[in-house]
């Protein structure tokens, strides 16, 4: 089981970018698709979940991202010394917000994980969360107008 979350999460920052390009393009043409002029309306489920699955796969991607940034097969020392940051070194890791630190024996901390991947995770998950409740709505808001 191990081993399938570590491919999982070495093999996202792969993948989740052709989810997202895929979802993008079917969400693009469901936009070209629409008729002109029909003014504003509550997005259809189908529009939902096409942004729902592209959140999801930028905040997954961007997550396995940061998770994989901290990851060597070194020790703590060869990590950090390839990331230019001298002296001996202790390693901290947090879940969320991904972080992983080189510490020094002064207390001086270097991130490994890139300042881009906290705020595409949270925003992915934002928008994810957002177009589920709006897809629900429609949902709802659709069989009621078909009784």
């Amino acid at each position: 089981m191990a081993d399938l979350l570590f491919l999982t999460l070495a093999f996202a920052p792969l993948l989740a970018p052709c989810v997202f390009v895929i979802a993008a393009a079917a969400l693009a043409l469901r936009a070209y698709q629409r008729l002109p002029g029909r003014g504003w309306h509550l997005p259809s489920v189908a529009t939902c979940a096409l942004v729902a699955v592209m959140a999801g796969a930028a905040a997954f991607g961007a997550y396995a991202w940061g998770v994989m940034s901290g990851f060597y097969v070194l020790d703590p020392d060869q990590m950090c010394a390839a990331r230019g940051v001298q002296g001996d070194h202790i390693v901290t890791r947090e879940t969320l917000p991904v972080s992983a630190q080189c510490v020094t024996s002064d207390g001086v901390g270097t991130e490994l994980v890139p300042g881009w991947v906290n705020p595409v995770i949270f925003l992915g998950l934002t928008l994810l969360v957002l177009a589920l409740v709006t897809g629900t709505l429609a949902g709802v808001r659709r069989r009621r107008c078909l009784r």
